[in-house]
């Protein structure tokens, strides 16, 4: 079986069950692992994000949808020469990634029509469940269950080792310019880790919060992880916002409690969020859950902003 990725997160799925010999093709946005950077890329974003503020990338992510209806666009000629079987695509952000709509549109003009799995997370659970789907639509279902249940185990040694402490307020922010609100799994994430979420909706989209709305919250810690970013790019942006973020978290940042953090592990619907749920639980309750129990070096993952 030949199979494409459409998604940054179904691309380290497949490399996760150990499917990546099947691989032949991925988008714009994948770069883990390492390995994957070799295949060809089925699409592009209608816009250069080098050296563009979180602010500018926000103007231009909304003339792209207003003009254009996506961010992105397929390359339909290396798509046809991929000849895949299998295409993984979502539908859970027009804005992250090649949505569904677009891949179905695309696959039309190939000769031999592949079968297309949209992967719909919004929660953490989901998120599991879709290493399953992808085990099974790649003919590999006990893969898929083994691994996915892997994970579970994973995360519930979290959920033991913070059970029953007190739970520090966090407020965590997906974008800064405009400010948003994380959505889907993040803020169950912070939950699981033993944090008390204070900002978004688990399950929920993210959403574009005024910075008025978070003042006078002085939450324990604040987390910073804009979408799409990794930590170099988070600090930038968290240095063009110190002021507001000092107004709305003093005692964080002043007491070494406020923190960058890799997208990668975050706002991706992908494996690596169970190391997230564990860096998180490190940063939180390191007495309770050591960074020696983080699956990868806390390093990369979360880094302590002031």
């Amino acid at each position: 079986m030949r199979i494409a990725s459409l998604l940054s997160s179904a691309t380290e799925i497949v490399y996760e069950l150990g499917l990546d010999r099947r691989l032949v093709a991925i988008s714009h946005e994948c770069d883990w692992p390492p390995e994957a950077l070799r295949l060809p890329r089925l699409s592009r974003v209608r816009f250069d994000p080098a050296g563009l503020t979180s602010g500018e990338i926000d103007a231009e992510v909304r003339r792209c949808m207003l003009e254009y209806g996506s961010v992105y666009e397929i390359d339909a000629n290396a798509l046809a020469d991929a000849r895949p079987d299998l295409v993984l695509t979502q539908a859970v952000c027009e804005v992250c990634a090649v949505p569904t709509a677009s891949v179905h549109d695309a696959v039309r003009g190939l000769p031999a029509q592949p079968h297309v799995l949209s992967l719909d997370a919004h929660t953490l659970a989901e998120i599991i469940d879709s290493v399953a789907q992808v085990g099974a639509a790649a003919g590999e279902p006990e893969v898929g269950e083994r691994t996915a249940a892997e994970l579970r185990a994973r995360v519930d040694r979290v959920r033991q080792a913070v059970e029953g402490r007190p739970r520090p307020r966090v407020l965590a922010l997906e974008w800064l310019d405009p400010p948003f609100a994380p959505g889907h799994w993040i803020p169950e994430m912070i939950e699981i880790a033993g944090g008390d979420n204070l900002a978004g909706t688990i399950g929920g989209r993210s959403v574009e919060i005024p910075w008025a709305s978070v003042e006078g919250l002085d939450p324990d810690h604040l987390l910073l992880a804009p979408c799409g970013y990794g930590l170099d790019q988070a600090r930038d942006d968290a240095a063009r916002a110190r002021d507001r973020l000092h107004a709305i978290a003093p005692r964080a940042i002043a007491g070494g409690a406020a923190a960058l953090g890799h997208s990668a592990w975050f706002s991706r619907s992908g494996p690596r969020v169970v190391a997230g749920i564990e860096a998180l639980a490190a940063w939180l309750h390191p007495d309770a859950f050591p960074a020696a129990n983080v699956d990868r070096a806390m390093d990369g993952i979360i880094e302590p902003w002031r």
